[in-house]
């Protein structure tokens, strides 16, 4: 899998809004054939700062980075940007989410 996280800080006054204007190409990126999970969460630490964690079957990233709608948001998404977002990109091992084995719950 290819394992992808992504942080993104917004300009304040456009940090409520980001949900919205990501909508579709969250919506279109989840809709992509080997696109494993593609999940916002927002920083505890930094309000204005969005977390992207991806997950694309291996031979599944380089169409999601060819697509029309990767182009639209590359386009269109730094305008509402504070800074340049910041990556890691990794192939990993696994193909799913598993069990923590430090933390179990009943």
């Amino acid at each position: 899998m290819i394992f992808i996280v992504v942080k993104f800080e917004t300009k304040p006054e456009f940090t409520e809004q980001w949900p919205e204007l990501v909508a579709e190409f969250t919506t279109n990126t989840r809709g992509e054939e080997g696109n494993l999970f593609f999940d916002w969460a927002r920083s505890l630490d930094n309000p204005n700062e969005y977390v992207l964690t991806e997950g694309f079957a291996d031979d599944a990233a380089e169409a999601h980075v060819g697509s029309d709608h990767f182009a639209k948001a590359v386009s269109e998404l730094p305008q509402y940007l504070a800074h340049t977002p910041k990556i890691i990109s990794e192939k990993v091992g696994a193909d799913s989410w598993g069990p923590m084995g430090e933390m179990q719950v009943d």
